[in-house]
This record gives C-alpha cells, structure tokens and sequence, in this order.
C-alpha cells in the first residue's frame, strides 16, 4: 500500500507531520480527518509516489465519462457481487473482504476501482455511500439496497439476493435476446437475398428477352420495375431510412412524445404483451428485495419506478406511489393501473394480508417472468417457419419472373 508524508493541525492548532499508508492521497487525507487532524499537505514518499500517482490516475480514469466503458459489465458485477457477499457472509470484515477482491481482480481497472471502494470504508464512509461515489458502476437500487443491509446489519444476506436478481435477470434477457436471434438472422439474410436477385440477377436475364420485342408477363415487367427502383433509388432509400430512424430516436428524447409511444407500444397485441410482463418482473423483483431489505414502502416504490424503461408503466407507478402515500394499500394502488399485468396486485394483495409482501413480489416477478419467457420462446418458434415460407415465397416469384419469359419464348418456336 503506497505511503503519504503530512504536514496537519492538530484539536489543539499545533502542527504535526507524520507518514500515513493509504491506497490515495484522498484516502489518506480521509485517514487524517478520522484523527481529528486538519490536513494541509499530503504527498507521497519515495518509492511510493509511482504506485500513488498510479493509484491517482485510475481514480481519473474510473470518473464517469463518455468515452470508456464501464468497468463492471453486468455478467462481471453480477460474480462480483456474489463473491462480495461470500466473503462477507462467512463472518470476514468488509474491509478485508475487499482487499481480497482487490487482490483478486484480473482487471486493472476493476483492482483500481475495489481499491478505491476500499480506501473510502478505510477512511470512515459507509459502503453504499462509497459505491454512490461511481453511479456509472452501481445503480441508485444498487446503492439503496447495500445501504439497507449495512442499516439492518444483514449486508451478506442483501448481497447474495441482489446478486440472485442479477442473475435471474441477466438469465431472461438472455433468454429474450436467444428467442429473438434467429428470426433477426434469418430476416437479415433473406433481404440480403432479395436485395442481390432482385438487382443484379433480374435485369442480367430479362434484358435477354426485352430485345424481342414481344411483350413480357406482367410479372416479369413489374419485376423489372421493382429492380430499376432499387438500383436507381436503393441508396437514397436507405439513407432515408437512415435519417427516419435518427429523427425518430431524436423524437424519443422529448418525454411527451416517448411517453405516447411507450403507451402505444403496449397495445401491440403480442410484444405489448411481452414488454408489459418483463417490465412488471422487474418492477416485481426490484421491490421485493428492498422490500426484504427494509426499505420503506414509499422509498422502495420510488427506486422501483426507476427501474421501468417503459415510460407509460413508470408513470402509473409513480401514480401508485402517490396513492400508497396517501394510505391506500399497495395491491389497491397496483390495481387501479390497467397497464400491469393482474397478478401483480394479486399477489401483492396476498403479501400484505400475510406479511410476507417481499416473499410474495419475489413470487410474482417469477411468474412474469417465465411468461415472458414463454410467450417469447412460442412467438421464436412461430416466426421461424413464417420467415422460411415468406422468404421461399418472394424468391418463387422472382424465379417465376425470370422463368415466364423462356417458357413464352418456347411456346412462341413450337
């Protein structure tokens, strides 16, 4: 650990100096204030002044900006996480088991970031208030949850369930991504098909038989149409596309505007199903572990909403939190929002009438979810044969196209 000279004032106005071992001159200077000392210099000593002006470094580097990525994916947090609350589960103290992560770490940003962690609990700051330090890294449920297990003295026991929900929801969205792979593939690949027929086969075989001047099949001219379309405009339209695609993206930023397209999004009959029930599993989740937490109800709704990308369900859980601050029961407030699915409030209702309301959350966000699961996994399986039958059907009539003038031709020499 690197080693700071300081020159300080004492409770008493007198000056001392003195060596202090500290991972950063900041920690060092936290160090020095746990003494009651006022420092006025703090400055690394030889030998130590590289690996502290390293240690310098990777906290500028660790400073949330636009041009690095995160330090912690969410597969790395995750196992993060889980180690994190082994260690402190099996009696260690969170200052040792933070240096043996530290000590572990592969990653050099990720060494720098525990250690950092690391030096503000050594300099007197709770671990929720030194992980508040980087939001990039750890989100606001992230932090509200550490800190009601440091309150409720059960961090071990909040760690391993934050780290379960990471899992649990790096596991659907897996299962989400995976059911929707193979349709994306197979449409990718199949317009990449028609695009090469449609512009580059077509015109070389039915220009043989324009010079006849007979008059083609209609679904050969209108063929022919289609692909004079695409090799005259096919740029202009896709940087219209382009430019469609970045204006709507720009619309999405307005929250008026992003608030009636995710309300509308719901509707759609099969993803606004879809997009209804992942969101109410992570709204589900989210409460029931700050919930078991201790987290009160009101703060626990509010971290919650937040949770929700749909704008629309942000909303009306917002508009619960109002109802459950004015005193209505949780499951009622839940109930008069249409947009969450109904076994949400139910099982709420159950929650509140037993006590067990985390227990009861945790249940429904495991329900919702493997529907979503469900329903993502059929709607996969329905596409694909879809696609093949689409895709098999558009390059018939291209085939057709170039086929009906030969057999016109031969018709015409017999």
């Amino acid at each position: 650990m690197p080693a700071f000279s300081f020159e300080a004032l004492d409770p008493d106005g007198h000056t001392t100096k003195g060596v202090v071992d500290a991972d950063t001159a900041r920690a060092a200077r936290g160090l020095l204030r746990a003494r009651s000392l006022v420092p006025l210099a703090v400055e690394a000593v030889a030998g130590g002044s590289g690996q502290a002006a390293g240690g310098d470094a990777q906290g500028n580097a660790l400073n949330p900006t636009l041009w690095r990525s995160r330090v912690f994916g969410s597969a790395a947090l995750c196992v993060w996480t889980r180690q994190l609350a082994g260690l402190v589960g099996a009696g260690l103290p969170l200052e040792r088991a933070l240096t043996a992560l530290a000590d572990e770490a592969e990653d050099e940003r990720q060494r720098g970031l525990v250690a950092a962690l690391r030096a503000e609990v050594n300099a007197g700051s709770s671990f929720a208030k030194a992980l508040a330090q980087y939001p990039r890294e750890f989100s606001n449920i992230y932090v509200a949850v550490v800190g009601a297990g440091e309150q409720s003295g059960n961090l071990g026991l909040v760690l391993e369930r934050l780290a379960s929900d990471q899992e649990d929801s790096q596991a659907l969205s897996a299962k989400l991504i995976g059911a929707a792979l193979y349709p994306a593939i197979v449409t990718c690949i199949a317009f990449a098909i028609v695009l090469f027929l449609v512009g580059y086969v077509v015109p070389q075989v039915a220009n043989v038989f324009v010079g006849s001047k007979r008059a083609l099949p209609w679904l050969t001219v209108a063929m022919l149409g289609i692909s004079s379309l695409v090799r005259n405009w096919g740029l202009w339209m896709l940087l219209a596309l382009f430019l469609i695609a970045v204006c709507a993206r720009w619309a999405l930023t307005f929250e008026a505007f992003r608030l009636k397209f995710d309300a509308a999004w719901l509707n759609f009959p099969i993803i606004g199903k879809l997009a209804r029930g992942y969101n109410a599993a992570r709204f589900a989740s989210t409460l029931a572990i700050l919930a078991a937490a201790g987290v009160p109800i009101l703060k626990a709704l509010q971290a919650a909403a937040e949770t929700l990308g749909n704008r629309a369900m942000r909303a009306d859980a917002l508009d619960a939190l109002v109802l459950v601050r004015e005193g209505a029961p949780l499951a009622s407030a839940l109930a008069g929002k249409k947009r969450f699915p109904g076994l949400l409030p139910m099982f709420a209702r159950l929650g509140e009438q037993t006590g067990q309301l985390p227990v009861m959350l945790q249940r429904a966000a495991t329900q919702l979810g493997a529907e979503v699961q469900r329903r993502a996994l059929q709607l996969a399986t329905i596409l694909e044969p879809l696609l093949i039958v689409a895709m098999g059907g558009v390059v018939m009539l291209i085939v057709l196209a170039v086929l009906l003038p030969i057999i016109q031709l031969n018709q015409l020499v017999k």
